[in-house]
C-alpha cells in the first residue's frame, strides 16, 4: 500500500516537484554498466483531475459482465470527481548480449503489482525473438504500450471491455519472426496462461473445473511498407483461441452460469506523417482498430442437466486522429463505438438477447515542453446504451460529459516507443 502523501498525489503537487528535474531527466539516456550488463530505469508519474459534468458512471450495454472495477488503475469512467493518482509506473531493465530483463511495477493511489516482468532474447538466428515470463500481448496497435504512450488518457472500450482493465496481459512465451525484407514483417505466436479478465475469463465458483494451461493461444501479423522519410504506415491482424470462458452471475438467492470457450480476430492500422519541423508542428498521424469475438457456451443453473447452448457475439471499434498544430503542441479527436453486434445470455427468461450499441467521443489539446513531460486537457462524451435498452430509451443512461487534465512525466533513461 502506498502512504498517505502518494495517494493524494495531484497533478498540480505533481508540476511543483517535477519543475526542476525534468530537464536533466530528458537528456537521461544513457544507463550504468557493470561488468557485461548494462543496467538502466525510469519513473512514470501521473496525475490526474477530473469532473463529471452530466451522466452517471455507467457500463456499455452487455459488457458489464466482462468488466471488474476492483482492477481498473484510474482511468476512463473510474475517475472520481476532483484529483487522482493516476497509473505511474517504475520500469527496471538489463541487457547482456544475450538477453534483454524487464521489470515493470505499476502503481496507483491504493496498489502496486507487477505489471510486466520477461526475459527476451537477442541473438537467436533468422529475425527469431523468444520472450518469457509476464507481458502484454502484441495484438493490435494499442494493446502493448503504456499510458505514457498514448494518444488519450483512456484506454480504448474495445480493449479494455474484451481483453480487460489491462489490455491482454498475461504470463506465457511468445515467439517473433522479422523478416529481412526492405517492407517490415513481422509474424507473432503467444502461448499464453489464460488469467485475464476478457474472453479468457474465469470465475470463482464456476461449475467447471479450471482447465491446465496454456489457456490462450494468440496469433499477431504485422506489415509496414516503405513509402519514403515522411510517410509511415504500419497495417496488423491478429487473432486468438481460449480454451475456456467461465463466468458467474451472482442475483443473490441463486447464481447463473456461463461457460464454454471464446475465440477472437481483429485488425488495426496505423499511418503517419512527419513534416519535419521542429517540435513535431505539422505532423499528424490517423489510426483505429476493430476486434469481434465470439463465446460458444452453454448457461443456466447448478443443475446442468437444464443447460442450454448459445454463441455470444460482441465486436468493437476505434478511430483517432492527432495533429501537431504548434511546436510541442498537438490535439486529436477519437470516436469510439462497442456493440457493434452485441449478442449476450440473458436470463429471465433465459435466451440470447440483442443490445444496443454504446459510443464514445473525445477529443484532446496536449502540450509537451520536453519530450518527457506532457499535459494533456481531454473532453470526453459517453453515450452508452443501458441494459435492454433498444433506441436509448427507457433504461439508458444518457449522455455524460467528462473533463480531465492530465500530467503526466518520465525520469531516467527509456527505450525509444516503437511505431
Amino acid at each position: 500500500m502506498l502512504t498517505t502523501s502518494a495517494r493524494y498525489l495531484s497533478p498540480l503537487a505533481l508540476a511543483v516537484l517535477l519543475a526542476v528535474p525534468v530537464q536533466a531527466s530528458a537528456q537521461s539516456t544513457s544507463g550504468i554498466r557493470i561488468g557485461d550488463v548494462e543496467f538502466d530505469a525510469s519513473l512514470t508519474l501521473d496525475g490526474i483531475f477530473a469532473r463529471r459534468y452530466s451522466g452517471k458512471e455507467s457500463e456499455p450495454a452487455g459488457f458489464a459482465h466482462g468488466h471488474d472495477e476492483d482492477h481498473d488503475h484510474g482511468h476512463g469512467h473510474a475517475l472520481e470527481n476532483g484529483f487522482n493518482a493516476g497509473h505511474s509506473e517504475i520500469a527496471l531493465r538489463a541487457r547482456t548480449d544475450l538477453f534483454d530483463a524487464v521489470l515493470t511495477l505499476g502503481f496507483d493511489d491504493e496498489d502496486i503489482e507487477v505489471e510486466e516482468a520477461y526475459l527476451a532474447s537477442r541473438a537467436l538466428p533468422a529475425g527469431l525473438r523468444l520472450k518469457a515470463g509476464k507481458f502484454l500481448s502484441d495484438i493490435g496497435y494499442i494493446n502493448s504500450r503504456h499510458e505514457h504512450d498514448w494518444s488519450f488518457i483512456e484506454r480504448p472500450l474495445v480493449n479494455q471491455y474484451l481483453f480487460g482493465d489491462h489490455g491482454l496481459l498475461d504470463r506465457g512465451v511468445q515467439l517473433s519472426y522479422t523478416a529481412p525484407t526492405s517492407n517490415y514483417l513481422s509474424l507473432g505466436l503467444e502461448l499464453l496462461q489464460g488469467e485475464g479478465e476478457g474472453l479468457d475469463r474465469y470465475d470463482s465458483g464456476a461449475q467447471s473445473k479450471r482447465k491446465s494451461g496454456p489457456r490462450l493461444v494468440v496469433a499477431h501479423a504485422k506489415y509496414g511498407p516503405q513509402l519514403g522519410d515522411s510517410h509511415a504506415l504500419q497495417l496488423g491482424v491478429s487473432g486468438g483461441v481460449s480454451r475456456q470462458h467461465a463466468r458467474v452471475d451472482d442475483h443473490g438467492h441463486h447464481n447463473h452460469y456461463i461457460e464454454g470457450d471464446a475465440w477472437f480476430a481483429g485488425t488495426d492500422l496505423m499511418y503517419r506523417y512527419d513534416a519535419g519541423r521542429p517540435g513535431a508542428q505539422g505532423n499528424w498521424r490517423v489510426g483505429g482498430e476493430y476486434y469481434y469475438t465470439e463465446r460458444d457456451v452453454g448457461a443456466g443453473g447448478s443443475n446442468r442437466a437444464n443447460w442450454a447452448s448459445f454463441t455470444e457475439k460482441q465486436d468493437g471499434a476505434y478511430l483517432e486522429a492527432v495533429y501537431g498544430f504548434a511546436p510541442r503542441w498537438e490535439a486529436g479527436v477519437r470516436a469510439e463505438a462497442l456493440g457493434l453486434t452485441n449478442r449476450v445470455v440473458h436470463f429471465h427468461p433465459r435466451e440470447l438477447g440483442k443490445e444496443d450499441t454504446s459510443y464514445r467521443y473525445s477529443a484532446q489539446i496536449t502540450m509537451r515542453p520536453r519530450e518527457t513531460l506532457f499535459l494533456r486537457a481531454q473532453l470526453t462524451r459517453e453515450d452508452f446504451a443501458g441494459e435492454h435498452d433498444h433506441g436509448h430509451g427507457g433504461h439508458g443512461h444518457g449522455d455524460s460529459w467528462i473533463f480531465m487534465l492530465q500530467l503526466n512525466a518520465l525520469f531516467g533513461s527509456h527505450p525509444a516507443h516503437r511505431f
